[in-house]
């Protein structure tokens, strides 16, 4: 089965995305990690108003397989969560780009994202495992 990566992302070898507007950075995890957790039970993500730092730790992933910290690409301050898909984590597997993201982002440094992966270093990552 073939995954898709979109270009207009940055990835993280953790299977942690961004996607940046401006200021704003959307989180969420790649089709890859979703492949690999299998059946997504439980989602936790920091409070509207959190500070999360570029490589912490800004919540966990629960499948019926593993328990995953998420980490993040970018420090900022959480602006929105998607409750949707905290509520329902099984629609990660259905868009994970789209429907399923975690957490809106206001980004202290866009700079930062650049030392995060693009589309085709992240799939020659996962697809040379």
């Amino acid at each position: 089965m073939s995954l898709e990566y979109p270009n207009d992302l940055k990835y993280l070898d953790t299977h942690e995305y961004a996607r940046l507007d401006g200021e704003i950075a959307t989180l969420g995890i790649s089709a890859f990690a979703v492949d690999q957790l299998g059946d997504i039970v439980f989602l936790e993500v920091p409070d509207i108003g959190e500070a999360i730092s570029k490589g912490e730790s800004f919540g966990t992933i629960e499948s019926v397989k593993a328990v995953e910290d998420l980490k993040s690409p970018i420090t900022g301050t959480v602006i929105e969560r998607n409750t949707e898909t905290i509520d329902n984590p099984e629609k990660l597997g259905e868009d994970p780009y789209g429907e399923g993201w975690l957490i809106k982002v206001r980004v202290n440094d866009p700079a930062e994202i650049n030392e995060a992966m693009t589309a085709d270093e992240y799939r020659a990552l996962v697809e040379g495992e």
